[in-house]
């Protein structure tokens, strides 16, 4: 709910009421409208997420952006209610954009989109402080329940996520990868899918030395030794779709 300062001219009012002439009179405003900010790479995302909101009345995508470098530029120069986040980015990941956002704006609500509805993913991003998590086969009446929820305060996570996340929780730090950081986790996805050092230094805009440094170290804290055994992993963890 917005809240609106009354003018002066209802200082007769407020006598009639008893409150004093240089009271701040607040009320509650209903036709405040959910501000929503989109950021994926993809506009067939972006359009078809913002037809599913904009069936509501109430809710109103007033940005959108590609990569993480615009949307911090437009969380600085307006002000969002919720903003939805695509969990991979061209220039950083979901993640990071996370967080860039929440100490930016540490009252925007951020809900992570995501292909993946495995609980590394969700965990972490729980975690780095986003309200919510949703994979992009929902209906739009969740979706749209989901941005409502998170607008007023709360945190929106499917039935189905919620268990899993209480076992990965109940589960503590036992897992490998649960010890790797959100860029190693990244590059493990893609050395598991397959692709090579030079192909993911150019997918995550690092150099092909980093990318090697951080598979020596994804290695050490899997316990792994090839790029096979790291796919099997992935697989068994439900860290691929």
């Amino acid at each position: 709910m917005q809240v609106r300062y009354l003018p002066a001219k209802v200082k007769l009012c407020r006598r009639f009421h008893g409150l004093p002439a240089t009271a701040e009179w607040k009320i509650q405003m209903s036709d405040h409208k959910i501000r929503v900010l989109l950021v994926d790479d993809h506009s067939i995302v972006r359009s078809g997420v913002r037809r599913m909101l904009e069936t509501a009345g109430e809710i109103d995508v007033t940005g959108e952006a590609e990569t993480a470098h615009d949307a911090m530029l437009l969380v600085r120069e307006q002000d969002f209610d919720v903003a939805l986040v695509d969990i991979q980015l061209p220039d950083k990941t979901g993640l990071q954009l996370l967080k860039l956002m929440r100490a930016e704006k540490p009252k925007l609500a951020v809900l992570m989109l995501s292909m993946h509805s495995v609980e590394a993913y969700a965990l972490r991003a729980i975690k780095h402080g986003a309200a919510g998590y949703l994979t992009k086969d929902i209906s739009a009446a969740t979706l749209v329940t989901a941005v409502r929820k998170v607008a007023s305060g709360g945190k929106h996570v499917s039935p189905e996520l919620a268990e899993k996340l209480v076992n990965a929780i109940g589960r503590g730090d036992g897992a490998p990868h649960e010890a790797l950081s959100d860029r190693e986790l990244e590059v493990l996805k893609l050395l598991a899918s397959g692709e090579r050092i030079v192909r993911i230094a150019q997918i995550l805009h690092l150099s092909p030395s980093t990318v090697t440094t951080y598979r020596a170290r994804i290695l050490e804290k899997t316990g792994m030794d090839s790029n096979a055994k790291l796919a099997r992993y992935a697989l068994e963890n439900g860290l691929l779709t």
